[in-house]
């Protein structure tokens, strides 16, 4: 793995690098994306089952497009029973700290007969976007859905690609239906995400999509917006880890390379104060890849998006840091607590040694949808936030308004808005 000195001239050529991979740069691909989206939008049903014969091979039918109870139950029936217990655990962990993000509506009234407030509601429907193909991804579903329940969305509509047999992969059907899924469409890609935008004969509109997936997905999401919410498009998976000299190098080394193994563009970073530290996990790195079942993909990974930087200090590791705004932050250091007060810009932050990334993917209870591309500047983890919307709310007596009706008809006066100052001056015709 490749060691670099890090100055300003290595941040921002890394910086640059890595924005390369944001689904921003994939401009090749929107004329496609949103050719599939016209059509969908156009022939519903017709369009999404052509494209799901054209792109994995299954015939579909409005009678085999909605999964059943049947496929549920032989679903469960073909999980790992161990697998099924560890995904209850899992879904009572996520649920226990997003049950803590939850807002209430609140109200403020005064003497004079002036009440303001907001009224918080849930959204009524939610897609949510579940990747299927060769992997599967029941984690994903938990950490969508579970927000979503918690924030007591009425109706969760899921939609996963199937196999050519018209098949969902079980764990994936089974998590969905701990999470308390309403509704499981067999659809998947830029087709799925026009469904969900616009509704089809079969599959409902819905008012908010969230969930990763492949470019297709990701433009698509982007193309939609503003006709429906979304949660962020997803760029590739990412981790940074600061470390100093007290760090394990073979902690270190094993949780770049969780990441690494996601994709040929996903990213792994170390960023340390140590010259020796870099170095032993550099040789820790290319031992663990020659035993790890996703080889080709780490290397091509590490070869492209992979950097150990070596710093003159912390403070200039973690300015470094809060610059690349990394979706997953690990903090090695000798005081994890310390060095993490100083940090702006992650999307989760990892403490210590034995809080290494897989804990938060799978178990811990915090979100595992994050923001990428350093997003993490201005964009939160997925969370209740992202399910519930607000209304102000606003009464006021005549004897509050009589003092400072006034002072709004001036307002509004100077803005030329005449019908404004109006609808406050009838209140106080003789």
């Amino acid at each position: 793995m490749r060691i670099l000195q890090l100055t300003e001239e290595t941040r921002k050529n890394l910086q640059e690098d890595l924005l390369k991979r944001s689904p921003n740069s994939y401009t090749e691909y929107e004329a496609r994306v949103n050719e599939i989206i016209g059509e969908v939008r156009t022939k519903r049903d017709e369009a999404v089952f052509s494209y799901t014969k054209q792109f994995d091979g299954a015939e579909l039918t409005p009678q085999t497009l909605l999964v059943s109870k049947e496929e549920v139950a032989e679903a469960y029936r073909q999980t790992d029973g161990k697998l099924i217990e560890v995904m209850k655990k899992s879904l009572e962990n996520i649920r226990a700290y997003h049950e803590k993000q939850k807002r209430y509506s609140w109200f403020d009234s005064r003497p004079d007969g002036v009440l303001l407030g907001q009224k918080v509601t849930a959204l009524e429907k939610v897609g949510v976007y579940v990747p299927g193909g060769k992997a599967s991804y029941p984690s994903s579903v938990l950490m969508n859905v579970i927000p979503a329940k918690v924030a007591g969305v009425e109706k969760i509509v899921m939609v996963t690609p199937c196999n050519r047999e018209g098949k969902v992969n079980p764990a994936t059907l089974a998590a969905a239906d701990l999470a308390g899924v309403d509704e499981i469409y067999k659809v998947g890609g830029a087709q799925a995400i026009a469904a969900l935008a616009f509704g089809t004969e079969s599959i409902p509109k819905v008012d908010k999509i969230v969930g990763p997936g492949n470019i297709y997905v990701a433009l698509a999401k982007k193309a939609v917006f503003g006709h429906v919410s979304i949660d962020s498009i997803a760029g590739p998976s990412e981790i940074l880890v600061l470390a100093d000299g007290t760090a394990n190098p073979r902690y270190v080394a094993a949780d770049l390379l969780s990441q690494a193994e996601h994709d040929e563009l996903a990213s792994a970073i170390l960023i340390t104060d140590s010259q020796a530290l870099a170095e032993q996990v550099s040789a820790e790195i290319d031992k663990f890849t020659a035993e790890l079942s996703r080889k080709e993909i780490i290397e091509k990974s590490l070869e492209n998006y992979g950097y150990i930087l070596v710093a003159e200090n912390m403070g200039q590791a973690v300015l470094a840091a809060n610059e690349i705004a990394s979706e997953h932050l690990e903090i090695l250091t000798a005081d994890p607590f310390g060095t993490m007060m100083q940090i702006k810009n992650a999307g989760a932050i990892f403490l210590g040694e034995y809080a290494s990334e897989p804990l938060g993917d799978y178990f811990a209870g915090p979100n595992h949808v994050l923001p990428t591309n350093g997003t993490a500047k201005f964009f939160s983890p997925l969370g209740v936030d992202d399910f519930i919307k607000k209304s102000s709310i606003i009464s006021y007596s005549k004897e509050a308004l009589e003092p400072i009706y006034q002072d709004i008809v001036q307002f509004a006066t100077s803005e030329q808005l005449t019908a404004h100052a109006n609808s406050i001056k009838v209140r106080f015709e003789e």
